[in-house]
């Protein structure tokens, strides 16, 4: 399934102003490049628009942009891949004020798999923090952990509706909600749902790393494809032990699907900054002998 669901990346920039994103995208999608306002839009040669747009929140004033890709499916990564390294060869970075936001498309998902992704992030929100390396300052104002109260709502009233689900995020009935609701300032936004029919994930530090955008939007796309497969999800939080947690990511991930060498690059990144062996819950074991079982036993899987 996770090679079925569709996605759009905003990717925010510092170091090259907006005009030069939008060349080094279309050096790559080809197409037509049109200025609007202070920002610009390139319909490629597929008739997609990729978008570059200000953001306040950047730190590069006028040599900085966000990048907004069309709609993308699953073989559109590569092409996203190459977008990436050319705005990068042109001079655009990333830094502390930078983030990477993805898209899920929700058009696949009920209640339950919504209920299901969230219950999924919160049981494991510690372990995914540490992963991806998610700073104090955003984790405390533009990527929130899940709420404690949604959870509750979520648990106590057991939702079969889309409505019922945003009566509980919202804590109230929203019949008209607002693109800038402060809600939208978590981990997983849902806000973005209700305002405009995709889940968006907005953990991802910001980086233009061709391989890391890649593992970013696998690992979104695999929590997607596990919580629309399953019946049900546990929210109860999992205990963070940072002497196993590379073990512990790994484990996590083959559940979630990202298993062989499809996901190898996927597995080097978000196993990166944790700490222990990728095979081995104790200490008894070496890296190389752990990382040598572990690539075995994928392979095996």
């Amino acid at each position: 399934m996770l090679n079925t669901l569709r996605f759009g990346i905003e990717i925010e920039t510092v170091g090259l102003g907006r005009e030069g994103l939008a060349n080094a995208i279309q050096s790559v999608v080809g197409g037509t490049k049109i200025a609007d306002y202070r920002s610009w839009k390139i319909v490629d040669a597929k008739g997609r628009s990729w978008r570059v747009v200000p953001d306040g929140s950047l730190s590069g004033g006028e040599q900085s942009g966000e990048i907004v890709s069309p709609v993308l499916g699953y073989d559109d990564i590569d092409e996203l891949q190459q977008v990436v390294r050319a705005v990068r060869s042109a001079g655009a970075r990333s830094d502390q004020s930078c983030g990477i936001h993805v898209h899920i498309d929700g058009s696949r998902f009920d209640a339950r798999g919504v209920t299901n992704l969230v219950k999924m992030v919160h049981k494991q929100e510690r372990l995914i923090e540490q992963a991806l390396g998610i700073s104090e300052t955003r984790l405390q104002r533009y990527c929130r952990p899940v709420d404690a109260e949604f959870i509750r709502r979520l648990e106590s009233r057991r939702p079969r509706t889309m409505q019922e689900v945003s009566d509980a995020w919202y804590g109230r009935r929203n019949a008209n909600p607002d693109r800038y609701d402060s809600s939208r300032y978590h981990g997983v936004n849902l806000n973005s749902l209700f305002f405009r029919g995709s889940i968006e994930l907005r953990f991802f530090n910001g980086t233009t790393h061709a391989g890391e955008i890649k593992s970013y939007i696998q690992f979104a796309l695999a929590l997607a494809a596990k919580a629309l497969g399953s019946k049900a999800a546990s929210s109860r939080r999992r205990e963070y032990n940072a002497a196993t947690s590379k073990y512990d990511m790994r484990v996590w991930l083959l559940g979630l699907g990202m298993i062989g060498d499809e996901f190898k690059t996927a597995r080097l990144h978000l196993l990166k900054k944790l700490g222990g062996s990728a095979a081995w819950k104790g200490e008894r074991r070496d890296r190389a002998q752990g990382d040598q079982l572990a690539t075995q036993e994928e392979r095996a899987a």
